[in-house]
């Protein structure tokens, strides 16, 4: 299989939203739209993408604001960890207390566990519980693609002075991503620029430490 991303920028949070799609059934899976609904579904139609279903790394306003739009321009399902709900029921109060517009919050479709998988057409997506930014943060794997929402950045790693968010609770996620990641995979975060494991081993400054707790579980 040979799959295609496509990132589209949303928000004033300058928020990464990406189309996942299958070259050859041209069915595709959309992560994360945050924002600006009628520019992802500019991006989906340009690609001839019949997109399948909505996946996201956690429900923070800035990565679900395009949500309830895009499932009805689409009639698709909308995906989401289960212990992301206490974030979820925040989302029109936090967009209140940023002065921006909001519409109702999303119907989530199915409530998925930790360490489970999701399959649409040919796309298979592995899913790794990596907490911490939020309760429910999930990573998504296929191929060599990594969609980490904002639990690790380039050159830095999500927040956790939010509500749900714990320092402690993130290390150990960034630790088990630093297990199951290989080097050279591409990692896609939630906002800024791709990157890889390779590059943040070396150069990332709340990664670096890090390298001696998981040198002890080898």
């Amino acid at each position: 299989m040979s799959i295609q991303v496509h990132t589209v920028v949303t928000g004033p949070f300058q928020e990464n939203s990406f189309l996942i799609l299958d070259a050859e059934s041209q069915e595709g899976v959309c992560i994360d739209p945050g924002d600006d609904p009628h520019t992802i579904a500019a991006t989906i139609n340009e690609h001839d993408c019949h997109l399948k279903a909505i996946i996201n790394t956690h429900a923070h306003m800035d990565h679900i604001g395009a949500v309830t739009a895009l499932k009805k321009m689409f009639d698709i399902p909308f995906y989401l960890h289960k212990e992301e709900a206490s974030i979820l029921d925040t989302y029109e109060e936090t967009c209140r207390l940023f002065n921006l517009n909001t519409g109702k919050t999303p119907d989530v479709d199915y409530w998925f566990t930790d360490e489970s998988s999701l399959t649409f057409g040919n796309l298979t997506f592995k899913l790794f519980f990596t907490p911490g930014h939020t309760p429910g943060g999930t990573t998504l794997i296929i191929e060599d693609h990594v969609f980490v929402g904002d639990t690790l950045f380039r050159g830095s790693v999500g927040r956790t002075d939010l509500p749900g968010g714990d320092w402690k609770t993130l290390e150990k996620s960034l630790i088990k991503l630093m297990e199951i990641v290989p080097m050279d995979y591409n990692i896609h975060s939630g906002h800024g620029p791709d990157t890889t494991m390779n590059i943040e081993r070396k150069e990332n400054p709340f990664l670096i430490p890090l390298e001696k707790q998981l040198n002890s579980r080898l």
